[in-house]
């Protein structure tokens, strides 16, 4: 049964779309300022759903 579970795990994460482009990123953090999140858990917020570029993310970041 435990391997059936990381088979799932696994496939959810294969199926992660990857955040990489500097716009996608600014369009995820502006959404999320928006929200009321604050830096530090923008991006827990958004590797719960993306694969993000940590690199892209804190340029964007600097920049925005």
């Amino acid at each position: 049964m435990g391997e059936d579970n990381e088979m799932l795990t696994a496939t959810d994460d294969c199926a992660k779309r990857r955040l990489t482009e500097p716009l996608e990123i600014l369009t995820a953090v502006s959404i999320l300022r928006s929200r009321g999140v604050k830096r530090d858990e923008m991006i827990l917020e958004m590797s719960k759903i993306f694969y993000v570029d940590l690199d892209e993310f804190n340029r964007v970041f600097l920049r925005a």
